[in-house]
């Protein structure tokens, strides 16, 4: 990479961000707020998801610069307020980096990957002086994501099984008293233990080294490709999808399965 081409090409990113907002700007772009950005961010990320797990390289690099591009902004609308600017966001990570990485900065042993990961948790809790070990996962993250994390930060102080058998018996359980709260017809139970059901299955994935909501969001794509393929497969047949049975829809699902 050349760093001092990177340099002159991030001056001029800011400079344009600077006249955008500016009083000869965009009037969009000066309207915005923290809080009025925050859709297209979520948007944006998602964006960045989808390009890196289909592949799109040349997508993924225009849409990490819109990334770069709401950093910019939220910065200039911080600096604009006299809250920060874009060199204390910069500041601040090259100064978290640095700490949180004692092993490569301070010519320490090597670690492990999972022992480094531990040692950021373990600092970045002592760091911001929290109560709770499970402190810091946003709430309003993906329910699966959030499932995962919380899970993760518990099994850093070893509330966690040892081994993938005691995840099995733990689903088995929360199945059962699944089953127990439908045959009761306890309504209000029946979703209390579906959410223990889904969440053990995160804790499942999390030992088998399987991102959940990564996974989910796939069978998504999966599913949403071979329906549309079972409609182009009725109405190639002349068939009318409203009065198929289920078995004939399930017997045509199977086809597009296997093709």
């Amino acid at each position: 990479m050349d760093k001092e081409k990177a340099a002159k090409n991030f001056i001029k990113f800011l400079g344009i961000i600077e006249k955008l907002r500016g009083p000869d700007g965009c009037p969009w772009d000066k309207e915005q707020t923290h809080e009025s950005l925050l859709p297209y961010f979520l948007e944006e990320t998602y964006e960045v998801i989808e390009s890196i797990e289909e592949k799109e390289w040349g997508t993924l690099k225009e849409e990490l610069g819109d990334i770069m591009l709401h950093v910019a902004l939220q910065s200039q609308i911080a600096f604009e307020k006299r809250r920060f600017d874009i060199v204390d966001t910069l500041d601040s990570v090259n100064e978290k980096l640095v700490k949180r990485h004692p092993h490569v900065f301070s010519k320490r042993d090597n670690v492990a990957s999972s022992d480094a990961k531990k040692n950021w948790e373990f600092m970045k809790h002592k760091e911001k002086k929290r109560k709770s070990r499970l402190d810091g996962v946003p709430s309003n993250l993906p329910a699966l994501n959030r499932a995962s994390r919380l899970q993760q930060k518990a099994s850093y102080v070893g509330f966690d099984w040892k081994n993938i058998d005691g995840v099995w018996e733990k689903l088995d359980e929360e199945l059962n008293e699944l089953k127990g709260a439908i045959k009761k017809n306890d309504e209000q139970n029946i979703g209390e233990e579906i959410g223990d059901v889904l969440f053990t299955i995160v804790n499942l994935a999390r030992h088998l080294k399987v991102q959940s909501e990564d996974e989910l969001r796939k069978a998504n794509k999966k599913f949403v490709e071979r329906f549309k393929k079972v409609e182009s497969f009725i109405k190639i047949e002349g068939l009318d999808f409203e009065n198929l049975s289920p078995q004939k829809l399930d017997e045509i699902w199977e086809k597009i399965k296997k093709d």
